[in-house]
């Protein structure tokens, strides 16, 4: 079962905030600066994981990792946002860049 995350991060080193930036594409989408919607399988979430872990300095670097429910559940009636429409979040599913 894949579950939807929100993956949100403050990395205070340029060279590490592009790092994370491009693993992140491997993991999920963009939806803001430093914010990524990703639909992962369990294994997938421990590969997250494990490569942020890598990447950030736990120090000075914070990531916050938010599960929103399950693919199936509409986004749309657990997430509110302001401001300019966001792109439908439909995507077949995620790709994993090692």
């Amino acid at each position: 079962m894949r579950h939807r995350y929100l993956v949100c991060y403050d990395v205070c080193d340029q060279k590490r905030l592009r790092l994370v930036y491009k693993k992140m594409h491997g993991f999920g989408d963009p939806i803001q600066y430093s914010v990524f919607k990703c639909d992962l399988s369990a294994a997938e979430y421990v590969l997250l994981l494990g490569a942020l872990r890598g990447l950030i300095n736990s120090r000075e670097d914070r990531v916050m990792i938010v599960r929103l429910g399950t693919i199936e559940e509409p986004a749309e009636q657990r997430v509110e946002f302001l401001g300019r429409p966001l792109a439908p979040w439909d995507r077949p599913g995620a790709v994993v860049i090692a």
